[in-house]
């Protein structure tokens, strides 16, 4: 498998003020002054080698969408603002007829609001299936789309749009992928996602809180994400923000999904649904934060921590 991030922010696209671009502006001009470069040749490297993630780079601003490759087929998982992008890198690579499966964790406006702008879906010949466990899970995509919301219903798109109840009790083959899925304590409620071919596992799970029930040693997640080779866990909160002030929004921390990951056995964990009112910056400081708790928690642990970003790609 390989799996790509075409969205990783959480609740709202994250917008980039310019006041964050003249600061990475001002720190790449400090930084190169420092290093002395007087030809354009040098500014590559010097981009490549010297300057911090967060200033060359950044985590993004689109909402929810996980690409997995590796079946014969595209497979999604939920279609926030990043999906818009990922239509738009499927109609530049790839013609028509295709097949995509889209398998939604819940309904929430920020993973379903990038379904309208999905050109693949407006192009005759392709086949979009859509799955997910909440019964309103057809009405709901129409409904975004219907006046005064959208000005294109979505009988207008020309794709065969196919909507799939799945059961959580059962293990579903779906592109070579063995799908199973678990309800999570959410508002509305919402189901992590494993899917698992040829040896690997890769377990999403976003919009999911985990109470004090989740130190119990029968916890249902340490089954579910057991000896994952990539957990995908919504840590949109610091411990404090979730306990004080945050409490029910349906939302983790970042050391409860350390905690999980190291019970679970999990090869490596990688935050997502990223609090979209902090800057690059800020996320950076969270994930070394995370590290070092890591360290505390569990020092001779093998896990690896990443920190979902747009275009992040990581091969299972």
């Amino acid at each position: 498998m390989l799996i790509h991030f075409w969205g990783t922010r959480g609740s709202l696209p994250y917008s980039v003020r310019t006041e964050e671009i003249r600061e990475k502006v001002r720190l790449s001009l400090c930084l190169a002054l420092e290093h002395g470069l007087s030809r354009k040749e040098e500014i590559d490297a010097f981009i490549d080698n010297n300057l911090p993630f967060s200033v060359k780079y950044g985590f993004g601003c689109n909402t929810p969408c996980v690409e997995i490759r590796g079946g014969p087929d595209f497979i999604i998982c939920d279609a926030g603002t990043g999906l818009r992008d990922f239509g738009n890198y499927v109609m530049q690579h790839f013609t028509p007829p295709r097949v995509f499966h889209i398998f939604m964790s819940h309904l929430h406006w920020d993973h379903i609001q990038g379904f309208p702008f999905f050109i693949p879906a407006f192009v005759q010949g392709n086949t979009v299936h859509i799955y997910g466990a909440h019964s309103e899970l057809e009405s709901a995509f129409m409904k975004q789309q219907e006046a005064p919301c959208f000005p294109v219903p979505m009988s207008y798109m020309q794709a065969d749009i196919q909507f799939h109840l799945l059961d959580p009790m059962e293990t579903h083959k779906i592109s070579d992928f063995n799908v199973n899925l678990v309800k999570q304590n959410h508002p509305g409620d919402s189901y992590g996602y494993s899917f698992c071919k040829d040896g690997r596992k890769f377990v999403y799970s976003t919009d999911a809180e985990h109470t004090e029930a989740s130190d119990k040693d029968d916890y249902y997640f340490i089954n579910f994400a057991e000896n994952a080779d990539l957990l995908v866990f919504d840590a949109q909160y610091r411990l404090v923000e979730h306990f004080h002030t945050k409490e029910g929004w349906g939302h983790s921390s970042n050391m409860t999904a350390v905690e999980l990951a190291v019970r679970s056995k999990v090869k490596q964990l990688c935050l997502f649904h990223n609090e979209h009112t902090v800057d690059d910056n800020q996320l950076m400081g969270f994930l070394e934060q995370t590290r070092r708790y890591l360290e505390l928690y569990a020092p001779k642990s093998p896990l690896s921590i990443d920190m979902a970003f747009d275009d992040l790609e990581v091969k299972l």
